[in-house]
């Protein structure tokens, strides 16, 4: 195995140890590897004075130009999927992004994380308050948030920048602030909102990832439910009902078995599961549908995945037999007309013809029951977000990552969903989801 400057880290037993860093001129490179059952190799490819990969490839001077603003700004932490989808650093306090109308971008950090920054950010312009007067405009104000403001006044003030763009979820009391510093506020839909719903290879690959783990976890949930015994209606495993809980703790392990974490997972059984976000409770019991929706995001490369296998164990009455076949005709129906081009409404449509032939309700007649969401959505940075598969008119376009995911349900049957995801190519799609699909296991 060749290696060059790469930082390692050994992890065995759930404990990390340090192995070695090389850098040099070129800055520190990552790769990461499994090479046995309990030993993993992990890398972070950083390349800080690498030029070609601080230039911006995440222009918005349209967007600025068309909001009649001079910059935009970004205040929030990794978990906001634009400032880490813009900045690519990982840090849990917040900090600050900028993108001017000619395309300088500038992030403002705390002192401590300064060299963290440069290392692992892809901004080329790494600064903190500190260098804006922040300890003495702290003294001034004797208020830690109205000092920052001070010194974002400082920074646009520098910068020439007097029209500011922000995302409409931007905090209130920060714009409020700059207004009263005379800075025009201009809430605006975020620019990179539309820039992340295409994908590159690479973000495709950190997809794929977490799917990766996606189906480990499920593969996990439906060996526990098919090597069950049956006991009065209820399902066991030597001797301890199975639960919801049980089952989503099994899951949650064996993502992070895989480097994931997963929040609000959905193990839901019975005619409860005719609520399509239940997670799910309690025993779960035979002849009656287990719906498993698993929605990983991997840890260091924050990418999620998504998708819902409906299964049963014992045996299913002739009705919930023909909405898991419908179910599934609705998916294929969607897969046969999915390709760059054509508008996700007409995918919509196509499940909703499909339910409706088949004399299902669905959500184009604003029905409670049956089929009552959207086709599916984007998948990324976040779990839910652009494009929707839904009556909106958005045209299907090569590197979208988007679920596909038809369901029906009735509150006196329970609910019946499947889940896949995948990413639009020149030709038509990939499904990223390899799992096969069986509904009595």
């Amino acid at each position: 195995m060749f290696i060059d400057m790469y930082s390692m880290f050994i992890h065995i037993g759930g404990t990390y140890a340090s192995f070695s860093m090389m850098a040099s001129e070129s800055g520190i490179q990552n790769i990461s590897f499994m090479n046995s059952k309990n030993c993993k190799l992990m890398y972070y490819h950083n390349n800080h004075n690498n030029m070609e990969q601080k230039e911006n490839n995440m222009g918005i001077t349209s967007s600025l130009t068309e909001n009649g603003s001079d910059a935009f700004l970004i205040i929030g932490n990794s978990n906001n999927a634009d400032v880490y989808y813009t900045t690519h650093f990982l840090a849990a306090d917040p900090f600050t992004y900028i993108q001017t109308k000619s395309g300088e971008e500038t992030l403002i950090v705390s002192s401590m994380e300064l060299g963290r920054a440069k290392i692992e950010s892809r901004v080329k312009t790494v600064q903190t308050m500190q260098e804006y007067g922040f300890s003495e405009k702290m003294k001034d104000r004797k208020d830690g948030e109205l000092a920052y403001c001070d010194c974002l006044a400082a920074v646009f003030q520098k910068m020439s920048a007097k029209h500011i763009m922000v995302p409409r979820d931007f905090p209130l009391f920060t714009a409020q602030t700059l207004k009263e510093l005379g800075f025009t506020i201009i809430p605006a839909k975020s620019p990179f909102k539309e820039l992340r719903t295409r994908k590159n290879k690479e973000q495709i690959e950190k997809i794929k990832e977490a799917q990766f783990a996606c189906e480990k976890a499920m593969e996990t949930a439906i060996d526990i439910i098919a090597e069950a015994e049956v006991k009065e209606g209820v399902l066991y495993n030597n001797e301890v009902p199975i639960t919801s809980e049980s089952i989503r703790t099994s899951i949650e392990h064996t993502l992070l078995d895989h480097g994931c974490e997963a929040e609000s997972t959905i193990v839901a059984c019975g005619i409860n599961s005719a609520n399509p976000h239940w997670e799910g409770e309690g025993d779960i019991k035979a002849n009656q549908p287990i719906v498993i929706d698993i929605f990983p995001r991997n840890k260091r490369n924050r990418y999620f995945a998504d998708m819902t296998r409906t299964v049963l164990k014992g045996e299913a009455s002739e009705e919930l037999k023909k909405m898991y076949e419908a179910v599934h005709a609705a998916q294929e129906a969607a897969f046969a007309i999915l390709k760059p081009g054509i508008l996700y409404s007409d995918v919509h449509n196509a499940v909703c013809d499909e339910f409706e032939k088949r004399g299902y309700d669905t959500i184009r007649s604003d029905s409670k029951v049956g089929f009552i969401h959207s086709t599916g959505h984007g998948v990324g940075l976040d779990i839910h977000e652009l494009p929707s598969v839904s009556l909106q008119e958005v045209e299907v376009e090569e590197g979208h990552v988007v679920t596909i995911e038809p369901g029906l349900y009735y509150p006196e049957y329970g609910g019946i969903r499947i889940e896949d995801m995948v990413v639009i190519t020149s030709e038509g799609f990939e499904n990223l989801t390899k799992m096969e699909k069986e509904f009595v296991v």
